[in-house]
């Protein structure tokens, strides 16, 4: 077989197909580049052999380049030859672009790669959005058990969405001054981020939001409802450590919520508390499930 001749007719055929079906030229590109990585590990005598095939990409692309014009450099073709790799045997998800491909490729890690393919997908987030969630390292900011339940295909909890660290962005305001009526005013210059973080399904209610116990007025840092789960969301910042009575604060405003704001279709209050740095030990004698923790970067 001509290897050279076979890609190049699928690159001319679909450089052809882009100009007269565009509904289903995303289709068109990703089975096209899928079978120029098919054939450039055959060419280069299958996979075991192929990353010892770098001298016959280079010349490939210098002869595509030249006939086909721009567009087939090296780096392109090998990322067709990982394309195909990675993507042999599953079926091609064509919410997908090419170019988000050309993003996740290089990580290598495919756990990694299948959490940004279905967050894409059941986001229908752009080539940029997807940028910054990897830039954010928001995969590693999963625990380790939300990780496992990931690959198992198992169902996830409100808490196993809950990225750590929280970043937020400082806007290059003065860290040493810094406090929790700061810090809250920084998470609702960015709400929309922040709830991101949280996980899915949250919407903003009201922050310092009153409440009175006994004779005297307190107020929540955040109060916010998760749709998915049918509850309200208390939050509270924390600019230390996370301490005891920390847990017993937040209990409190949970447990008002229950009794006079939510109605019986709903389920039980959630608490969160986002401290400056985390305490495991303090956590261990905390027997109330539905308080939460996690801590918050500064950016």
């Amino acid at each position: 077989m001509n290897y050279y001749k076979e890609i190049k007719n699928i690159l001319i055929s679909n450089e052809a197909y882009k100009q007269v079906k565009d509904y289903y030229k995303n289709r068109n590109d990703l089975m096209s580049y899928y079978n120029v990585g098919k054939l450039l590990i055959e060419a280069q005598g299958g996979e075991s052999r192929a990353k010892y095939g770098d001298n016959l990409i280079k010349e490939y692309s210098k002869k595509l380049t030249k006939e086909l014009g721009k567009g087939y450099t090296s780096s392109e073709l090998k990322r067709m030859r990982q394309f195909y790799l990675f993507q042999k045997g599953a079926p091609l998800e064509h919410q997908l672009t090419w170019s988000h491909y050309k993003i996740l490729i290089p990580l290598k890690n495919i756990n990694k790669i299948n959490y940004y393919i279905n967050k894409c997908i059941k986001y229908n987030l752009s080539k940029r959005k997807l940028i910054e969630l990897i830039k954010s390292k928001e995969y590693e900011r999963l625990s380790d058990k939300t990780k496992n339940k990931l690959i198992n295909k198992e169902k996830v909890n409100i808490e196993d969405n809950l990225l750590n660290p929280i970043i937020i962005s400082t806007n290059n305001i003065d860290v040493d001054i810094f406090n929790e009526k700061i810090l809250k005013e920084l998470i609702l210059n960015n709400i929309s981020d922040f709830m991101d973080q949280l996980g899915n399904g949250y919407s903003f209610i009201k922050d310092e939001y009153p409440i009175l116990i006994g004779d005297r007025y307190n107020y929540i840092d955040l109060l916010l409802f998760n749709y998915i789960y049918n509850c309200f969301i208390v939050i509270e910042l924390k600019v230390t450590e996370l301490k005891k009575e920390h847990i017993g604060q937040i209990q409190t405003y949970m447990h008002y919520i229950d009794q006079n704001i939510k109605s019986i279709y709903q389920d039980n209050t959630i608490g969160i508390i986002i401290c400056k740095k985390d305490n495991k030990f303090v956590m261990e004698y905390c027997s109330d499930e539905r308080v939460l923790r996690t801590a918050y970067q500064l950016n």
